[in-house]
């Protein structure tokens, strides 16, 4: 719970809500991990519908169960919609299938990984003044204690496998929920948001995989059958290949069998996939890193990046940390930026990840200071999910990108990984920007103008009112600035748009 408070304080208090965590010391018996998503999403979702007031997370006795308890005063929910908010891709107040809001997939996350728990997930609500959704988790019969390794020795008789997997997935929620649920089992994940970027995975030499685990349908023209194709032609072998995918039309089941594929329905049941992944994935555990050219192996202390992670949150450098050092980089952290301007050594291959809000010089001073000196440094600033003005302020002023807080471990190791590669290879950064220019070139005059009051966090009445017209055609000039770039997000057209400049 506390872990919890901290990560979600920020974009709380960027929304200006009460964020009130009840700490408990009581046993439950569950998955830890999957009950942490459960609580997580719920936590989301109560930030999500609630513009003013206060969100509490604490737990009640239940007799021989617990109940967590996630209160918020939110838009709440109408009586007959309290069993649909938690069908697949059902949102409430979002008719027009805005990406930028999500999939709706949150509640259906934590419903299915209720039902493989045996947690009951139940919701109360009255439109206007708020919800509180609960989870039953029951107590055990008495307070574990803790057992030497040798006490489990058989619990398990064969060890469970691991890998690396190559995880290509579009939607950004999905990508980082299988992320989560597959490294907490030991794997190493490398993650692309499409075919082209898989592929540049494999020829740059950073992904080996054990499996492929792909959408069925990705955008830009591969779909995931022809991507498996190609990453096997690739590594010259039938490497093994789940496809993720909700239809179940005969001939799409056919065409997966015939390409020796197995298939794994959406939305993901996480229990079935790692059942699956057992059967797929090699023995033997991960695969050894790619050697050097000359056929030396590369050693991580010796060829690693250092990434620079200025934050005066204390929980996010330590994930942060956490994250980058599975990932074999080497990490140095400091609260504020004064201590991290002693420390640079501009002569190491590095990247920067800095909190836009800082006390002392805060993000876009650092960034400013950092140009100043002329010190060539590949920056990602930490925002909040309502910052996308003071990120689009930061990679004008040198940043490469940007991550919105909450982090997750996906994203941000993909953030990381662009960042050094853009810095490594200028033509691959001019071609970033020439693209990035192409996108913006195709909308209108008048789309390029809703899209600037967008990005500087315009509410679409003020920017109907200083264009002079309706908010319903901001909306669909909206809905159309993000069809013809192909922005998943305002973030995503966030960085276009400054690449473009």
């Amino acid at each position: 719970l506390l872990r919890l408070r901290d990560e979600l304080a920020y974009p709380a208090k960027a929304k200006k809500l009460e964020l009130r965590v009840v700490p408990c010391g009581l046993w439950v018996d569950t998955d830890p991990r999957l009950l942490e998503q459960m609580i997580r999403n719920l936590m989301s979702n109560a930030l999500k519908y609630s513009q003013n007031g206060r969100i509490l997370l604490g737990v009640r006795r239940r007799g021989p169960k617990l109940s967590v308890e996630v209160w918020d005063t939110g838009v709440g929910i109408a009586a007959d919609q309290l069993t649909a908010i938690f069908d697949e891709y059902h949102q409430i107040d979002n008719a027009a299938r805005e990406r930028s809001r999500g999939l709706g997939l949150g509640l259906s996350i934590v419903q299915r990984l209720g039902d493989i728990l045996g947690h009951k997930v139940s919701v109360q609500s009255r439109p206007g003044r708020g919800s509180v959704f609960s989870i039953e988790v029951p107590r055990p019969e008495s307070r574990p204690s803790q057992r030497s390794p040798a006490d489990g020795a058989h619990d398990h008789p064969q060890k469970a496998r691991v890998g690396h997997i190559l995880l290509v997935e579009d939607d950004p929620d999905i990508r980082d929920l299988l992320g989560q649920l597959l490294a907490g089992e030991g794997n190493v994940i490398q993650a692309a948001v499409d075919g082209p970027a898989a592929l540049d995975l494999l020829a740059n030499g950073k992904s080996r995989p054990d499996v492929l685990l792909t959408d069925f349908n990705l955008p830009g023209g591969m779909k995931g059958l022809e991507l498996a194709a190609k990453v096997r032609a690739a590594v010259g072998r039938p490497l093994p290949a789940a496809i993720l995918t909700g239809d179940i039309a005969a001939d799409t089941l056919r065409r997966i069998q015939l390409s020796d594929c197995s298939r794994h329905s959406k939305p993901v049941n996480p229990a079935v996939l790692a059942h699956l992944l057992q059967h797929i994935l090699p023995d033997g555990g991960p695969a050894p890193q790619a050697p050097d050219p000359d056929g030396s192996p590369v050693h991580p202390s010796d060829a690693a990046p250092t990434v620079y992670v200025v934050d005066d949150d204390e929980a996010v450098r330590s994930a942060i940390t956490s994250v980058m050092e599975d990932d074999a980089m080497t990490v140095e952290a400091f609260s504020d930026a004064e201590r991290f301007l002693k420390a640079f050594r501009p002569e190491r291959e590095a990247c920067l990840l800095i909190d836009a809000y800082l006390p002392g010089m805060d993000g876009l001073e650092l960034l400013r200071t950092l140009a100043d000196a002329g010190r060539r440094l590949p920056a990602i600033m930490i925002t909040g999910r309502s910052d996308v003005a003071i990120a689009v302020e930061a990679m004008k002023r040198g940043a490469c990108d940007f991550i919105e807080k909450p982090i997750g471990r996906t994203d941000l190791l993909a953030a990381v990984e662009r960042a050094l590669e853009l810095d490594r290879d200028d033509s691959k950064a001019a071609g970033w920007r020439t693209a990035a220019q192409a996108q913006i070139d195709g909308l209108t005059a008048r789309q390029k103008q809703v899209m600037a009051g967008i990005l500087v966090g315009l509410p679409y009445k003020v920017i109907a009112f200083e264009l002079g017209i309706s908010q319903r055609t901001v909306e669909n000039h909206r809905a159309a600035i993000m069809k013809r770039t192909g922005a998943a997000s305002v973030p995503a057209l966030a960085r276009l748009a400054v690449a473009a400049v």
